[in-house]
């Protein structure tokens, strides 16, 4: 045991180029560690950040944005309609802002939008829109001009167990390395790179 405690404190006073960059690596890979671990005790997700792909939730989150989410076990939803009756606020706008996979399809970018209010099955989706095929969320970006299931952003009420999380902060411009590396992995694929 004396011995292996020998090897890693050589390690560690080591001026060999190698080692450097060995150190350097690990002490990167502990931060992740604790930052994983952190995350999921706070927000129950292990990679609790989103960066914000389009314009379509301007100008409470704008394109380049990380959000940290919310593990929906961890929370629940305020809905528009609640939180204008409730005074709850985030993000500028009554109510919870929310991750949904659109479908519960895991092969889509998750969207991020409002939960405007909730509908039964049966009710109108919409004032006078069509009934709600099952129960869910009707979503909206607050840039956008109509919600979600009436634009054809996902035609159908958001189920709770396609919503991925809850909205809590933003860091402004920080995801923009994120998406640039996106592109350059979209380019190699030979995929056409996000608008």
């Amino acid at each position: 045991m004396a011995e292996l405690f020998d090897q890693v404190k050589e390690f560690y006073q080591s001026d060999n180029p190698w080692a450097e960059v060995l150190r350097d690596v690990l002490a990167v890979a502990k931060i992740l560690i604790v930052f994983a671990i952190i995350s999921q005790l706070v927000f129950g997700m292990w990679t609790p950040m989103r960066a914000i792909e389009s314009g379509s939730m301007e100008p409470h989150m704008k394109i380049g944005d990380i959000v940290f989410i919310q593990d929906l076990s961890r929370t629940s939803i305020v809905t528009y309609q609640d939180g204008a009756a409730d005074d709850y606020k985030t993000f500028g706008e009554f109510g919870n802002v929310i991750l949904y996979r659109k479908y519960g399809r895991n092969d889509e970018t998750p969207i991020i939008h409002r939960a405007m209010y909730y509908v039964e099955p049966g009710e109108p989706m919409w004032e006078r829109g069509p009934p709600a095929p099952h129960a869910g969320y009707i979503t909206k970006g607050d840039n956008n001009t109509c919600n979600d299931q009436y634009c054809g952003v996902c035609r159908e009420p958001i189920r709770e167990e396609w919503v991925i999380g809850v909205s809590r902060f933003r860091v402004p411009y920080a995801g923009y390395v994120r998406l640039e590396f996106s592109k350059v992995i979209q380019m190699f694929k030979g995929e056409q790179p996000n608008a």
